[in-house]
């Protein structure tokens, strides 16, 4: 009998990818900080993993990042730039937050699946 790792993982592993992909947004945010005109984006987080597992065919990452939007910001700059840097790194520490979150009860999984392989 073999296992389903999906099965056994559940939505954490779609949530692990999607946060992967949110952390490479971010950061390209906060790489952008000074260009002009750039404009910052983030990942509807929410919306992109409930439409995940209601399609139940995974994220489709390698057609871009799923439900991107803009950011709008707080105080509009001179040069066209929407990127603003405090609210960049909250965003990317509570997302690597959230990473280490998924990846936590990923592991607690696992551990639990190699238990009941041995026999414990």
């Amino acid at each position: 009998m073999s296992i389903n790792f999906d099965k056994a993982l559940g939505l954490h592993a779609d949530a692990l990818r999607l946060r992967a992909e949110r952390t490479k947004v971010l950061a390209s945010n906060i790489a952008n900080e000074s260009t002009p005109g750039y404009q910052a984006r983030d990942i509807d987080f929410a919306s992109s993993l409930q439409s995940a597992l209601a399609d139940d065919g995974g994220l489709a990452l390698d057609t871009g990042a799923p439900d991107m939007q803009y950011r709008v910001p707080n105080l509009a700059r001179s040069d066209g730039n929407t990127v603003e840097l405090g609210v960049e790194q909250a965003a990317f520490s509570q997302n690597a937050s959230d990473f280490q979150t998924s990846l936590t009860f990923i592991n607690m999984k696992l551990k639990g699946l190699a238990r009941v392989i041995e026999g414990q």
